[in-house]
């Protein structure tokens, strides 16, 4: 970080403490109601916790964080995501909110998400994906059923049932097949909400297959559906490993325990002579979460056979072989936040 970007930052947490926090009678950094926050080619974000707050003191506050933080020198932009805690009287089982993610596309992220889903219903969960990746759905083709479309019941949308033992919400069910999905970030952040306040009472969890990067679609759901942990997932390569690192750090910022990291196509050994080979690189994600200090989920091989499967809508985790998925879920599963 260079000094001007120090400046900023200490300029930016200055102008949030003088904001009051309206339980507290402290400034909104200072009382935990605001995370620090983060700058990015002029643009500022801020996590706020609304949690106790009427609609009328939620706006107040965002508005007073917009002009405060928007008179700061070298910021164009402040954009402010709400986040309130779920605790309510509702007697319902609400999901635990599993958010799969990435720094960048072409990880391999939708395979691990589908595959760690089908693994937790192997060992006796309720499970559900949410597709939430709107600009490229790929989970109806992964679990197999695609153009079902799902039907809706009071307003919300009934999840598509697999074969697998996993039901879906996804856009790739509502478009048309290859239609590209051109919407600005309120119309992709909407259709996100529609899919994740779907028919989902009585899950045990729902897995949500987030877009890659730190966007506009990240943002909305950290807003409006707070996950209770995250999943990353990088290649061993160097490139891939940075833009983990922002996505870890997205997270952390918005108060969101990170569950783990999982190094995707992690070798690959030839079919024929079966010589190993690293073409991404090797052990990059194991020695990047020992420096984040976050937790190793395990690997997963660069292997053919996976690649057939998911094309073909067979999750190899369905499969009673299966040797890399159930292992990942099993640590999922056994995770807890810390108190």
């Amino acid at each position: 970080m260079t000094d001007t970007s120090t400046d900023i930052i200490n300029a930016l947490a200055g102008a949030l403490d003088q904001i009051i926090d309206p339980i507290s009678a402290k400034g909104l950094l200072a009382s935990g109601r605001a995370a620090p926050p983060r700058i990015a080619d002029g643009r500022v974000s801020i996590i706020l916790d609304v949690t106790g707050l009427n609609a009328e003191t939620r706006n107040r506050l965002e508005s007073e964080i917009k002009a405060g933080l928007g008179a700061c020198a070298g910021v164009a932009e402040v954009r402010v995501a709400m986040t309130s805690s779920r605790n309510g009287a509702s007697t319902v089982k609400k999901p635990k909110l599993i958010a799969v993610a990435s720094g960048k596309g072409g990880v391999g992220k939708s395979t691990i998400s589908t595959n760690i889903a089908v693994a937790l219903a192997r060992m006796g969960s309720k499970v559900g994906v949410v597709d939430a990746d709107i600009y490229g759905p790929s989970q109806p083709r992964l679990l197999g059923i695609e153009g079902i479309r799902p039907t809706a019941t009071d307003k919300k949308l009934d999840p598509v049932a697999s074969p697998y033992g996993v039901s879906l919400l996804s856009m790739g069910q509502i478009v048309k097949p290859g239609q590209a999905i051109a919407w600005r970030g309120p119309m992709a952040g909407n259709a996100l909400s529609q899919l994740v306040d779907g028919a989902w009472d009585g899950f045990d969890y729902l897995v949500i297959d987030l877009p890659p990067g730190t966007g506009d679609v990240q943002m909305s759901m950290i807003q409006k559906h707070k996950p209770d942990g995250a999943v990353i997932v990088s290649t061993p390569q160097d490139l891939a490993l940075m833009d983990a690192t922002r996505a870890i750090d997205l997270f952390n910022t918005a108060g969101v325990p990170i569950i783990g990291l999982i190094e995707n196509m992690a070798g690959y050994q030839c079919p024929h002579c079966g010589e190993i080979s690293d073409p991404f690189g090797q052990g990059g994600a194991e020695a990047a979460a020992k420096v984040l200090n976050v937790p190793f989920l395990g690997r997963v091989p660069l292997e053919l056979s996976i690649r057939v499967a998911s094309d073909a809508g067979e999750p190899p985790a369905s499969r009673a072989d299966d040797v890399h998925f159930a292992a990942l879920a099993a640590k999922v599963a056994a995770w807890e936040p810390k108190s």
